[in-house]
């Protein structure tokens, strides 16, 4: 079914419209099934009925305006009417970010992917008091924060791995900036003299200790930085040396 609002009237899309990342790859006309939690939230949370208007993402081929054309109890049906934006370009930047407690690390993937960052890839180090990540809860995260900025983009999560082992594969070409809490070059001016691609890593509460401090610096493509006067929790520190990243080497620059 074709779209019947003229697309640049300030009516369309409707503002109040629902937003929600689904699997499926969109495509005008494609008629995509919600079912789950997603219908739940349509149904009974957003009362959408048949006719009404939802924004659908498919972290693919971007944001799309799709009407529901069949609210069941536990499925909704939409069919795509018309392409609203193409996925947003996103800077290459990974953040390595050491696992902590739980709400912690939540905060962290939820900022993270506020802010724009490509790829999480999770640590695990000697200090930390957690190792382990529960995916499912990790992408429900970012999927919430996406939808609540109105990104059309999702972060990769990854599996959590060993220091050692990040360190062991990691890429020629990609630059691992270090907040090293003994100090380094400030962080604003090594984001100024490599940008992308670039990495960020980001230890436990307890700090990395001296043996693994040791191994990072030994990273050719490591640049020790440091993040001020002040001593941040981990999460404090990843959430504002990405922000800086993004506002010295990223899109805010642009």
């Amino acid at each position: 079914m074709p779209a019947t609002h003229d697309p640049k009237t300030p009516a369309w899309p409707p503002r109040s419209a629902p937003r929600l990342f689904v699997a499926d790859e969109l495509d005008m006309g494609s008629i995509i099934a919600i079912e789950g939690n997603q219908a739940h939230y349509l149904s009974r949370v957003m009362r959408v009925g048949e006719g009404d208007i939802v924004i659908l993402c498919d972290d693919i081929t971007g944001e799309w305006a799709a009407r529901i054309s069949s609210v069941g109890k536990r499925r909704i049906e939409a069919e795509a009417v018309e392409r609203l934006r193409a996925r947003e370009a996103v800077p290459d930047f990974w953040l390595c970010p050491a696992l902590v407690k739980k709400d912690r690390f939540d905060l962290i993937l939820e900022k993270a992917t506020e802010l724009g960052v490509a790829r999480i890839r999770p640590v695990t180090t000697r200090r930390a008091v957690v190792d382990k990540l529960n995916a499912e809860r990790a992408r429900t995260v970012t999927v919430e924060a996406a939808e609540q900025c109105a990104r059309t983009a999702l972060p990769v999560v990854d599996a959590p791995e060993k220091l050692d082992a990040l360190l062991r594969d990691w890429p020629q070409d990609r630059t691992l900036y270090f907040a090293d809490e003994t100090g380094g070059e400030p962080a604003s001016a090594a984001f100024a003299r490599y940008k992308v691609p670039a990495a960020l890593l980001i230890g436990p509460e307890g700090g990395f200790d001296d043996a693994e401090r040791a191994a990072i610096r030994a990273l050719p493509q490591a640049v020790p930085i440091g993040l001020g006067p002040r001593i941040l929790r981990a999460e404090t520190a990843a959430i504002a040396a990405t922000a800086m990243w993004m506002a010295v080497a990223g899109d805010w620059a642009a």
